[in-house]
């Protein structure tokens, strides 16, 4: 067993970077994954958004489902919710939760697309990082599906708007 086995806290190495708030970096400053086992289990929610850019007429016809490559928005709802289900595959230090509840939504206006994706679960750690991966993929395949069209397109804006339940309780931006 290692120094770094013990513990002063549940999660925190003795002496550890985390007990200044980073908690997935050891004394020695390498990367782990937190540990999340005494967690208690609650009700967790996070939004997300992202936001799809580019000229009216290529919103236009994305919100028409009049795209070369076909309908974007029921592509990027899949391509969204796949996402998030695989975040502890693409995230290294994400912890795999079973997720409850996925939505992914569109709202075109002139010139973007605000992509809104929110998430649920019932576990011992947040769904921030399944929110960002949901409206970051569902965004980046409308680029692709729009891409044809404009290739100025671009993918921006991307943010957690709100989070609820846990220890560190609920917030959000809007």
């Amino acid at each position: 067993m290692t120094e770094q086995a013990g513990t002063a806290q549940a999660g925190t190495a003795p002496g550890s970077t985390a007990q200044a708030g980073l908690t997935h970096l050891r004394a020695d400053g390498t990367a782990h994954m937190v540990d999340v086992t005494e967690k208690a289990v609650t009700k967790r929610t996070a939004t997300a958004e992202a936001f799809f850019v580019s000229r009216p007429d290529v919103i236009e016809r994305l919100a028409a489902g009049e795209l070369p490559k076909g309908e974007a928005f029921g592509t990027a709802r899949i391509a969204g919710i796949l996402a998030a289900k695989r975040t502890a595959e693409l995230i290294p230090l994400c912890h795999p939760l079973p997720l409850t509840k996925l939505e992914v939504d569109f709202e075109p206006a002139s010139d973007r697309v605000r992509v809104l994706a929110s998430v649920t679960t019932r576990g011992v750690t947040g769904v921030e990082m399944e929110a960002l991966t949901a409206a970051s993929v569902a965004a980046l395949t409308l680029y692709d599906m729009a891409k044809a069209v404009d290739r100025h397109a671009s993918v921006t804006g991307i943010r957690v708007l709100a989070k609820a339940g846990g220890k560190s309780g609920d917030w959000a931006i809007e």
